[in-house]
Order: C-alpha cells, then sequence, then structure tokens
C-alpha cells in the first residue's frame, strides 16, 4: 500500500470522491464498517482498516470519500516520513510546502491539535509524537 497523503486529494491511489465499492476493491473489505446518521438524516459511511491505521469517511446520497483518519507509521508527506517528526518539524515542513495559515489547540481529551486551514489537515499529537493525521478534500 502507498501510505502517501495528498494534501486534498487522498493517499496513495485513494482519491476523494471515489465510492466505497472502488475503495473496497483497492483495499479489500474493511475491520470493521459503522454507518452513522446525523441531526439532518445524512449518513456517514466509516471504514477502519487495522492493517494501515486508516479509517475512512464516506458521505453523501451515493457515498463517496471525503475524509482521512491515518496512523500508520510509513506515511509520508512531502517525501517525508511524517511519523518519525515532532511538531516542530512537521509546522517547518507545512511551511516550506507553502502551507502558511496554522491553528493550534488542546483537545478536552488531552491530545494537541494543529490544524492547516488552507490543506484541510489536522495532525494531533501527544508529548510532541505524532498520533495521527486527519485530512479532507
Amino acid at each position: 500500500m502507498d501510505y502517501t497523503i495528498n494534501i486534498k486529494k487522498g493517499l496513495g491511489n485513494i482519491a476523494f470522491g471515489m465510492p466505497v465499492e472502488e475503495v473496497v476493491a483497492l483495499l479489500g473489505n474493511a475491520d470493521e464498517v459503522e454507518c452513522m446518521e446525523n441531526a439532518a438524516d445524512e449518513t456517514t459511511t466509516i471504514l477502519h482498516y487495522d492493517d494501515g491505521a486508516i479509517t475512512l469517511f464516506f458521505e453523501g446520497e451515493n457515498p463517496t470519500l471525503e475524509c482521512i483518519d491515518l496512523s500508520e507509521e510509513d506515511a509520508t508527506l512531502f517525501d517525508q516520513k511524517i511519523f518519525d517528526m515532532n511538531e516542530k518539524e512537521i509546522v517547518q515542513l507545512m511551511v516550506k510546502n507553502n502551507y502558511f495559515e496554522q491553528d493550534a489547540d488542546e483537545e478536552a481529551w488531552g491530545e494537541r491539535r494543529i490544524s492547516f486551514g488552507e490543506g484541510n489537515i489536522d495532525f494531533f499529537f501527544e508529548d510532541d509524537e505524532l498520533l495521527a493525521v486527519v485530512y479532507g478534500r
């Protein structure tokens, strides 16, 4: 599996906008599947893959991939293995690649989140160690 994070595009050969069936054809059946309804009666289908530590979120009437939650240690961003990097190094990498608009916050559950709005990407840290990357189109 190619764990290249492509900001606003997808992960490796998995692209945002792909339907569930296409993603399953590429990755195989998920280890766990969830369906959640929100207040607007819209359904989100969530596929969890333990191998690769990937969670995929599909939304819409004909569900398409909208968001990826990734904690795979082999993931790369701009040709760098980001799970080997600390918060300062990731911020420098993003700025070097022209993502300047950033926001930091402490989550209620204790993790620190660094968001780059223009890239629609969030990095979650605990004790300066990257735990997960969550991003969408």
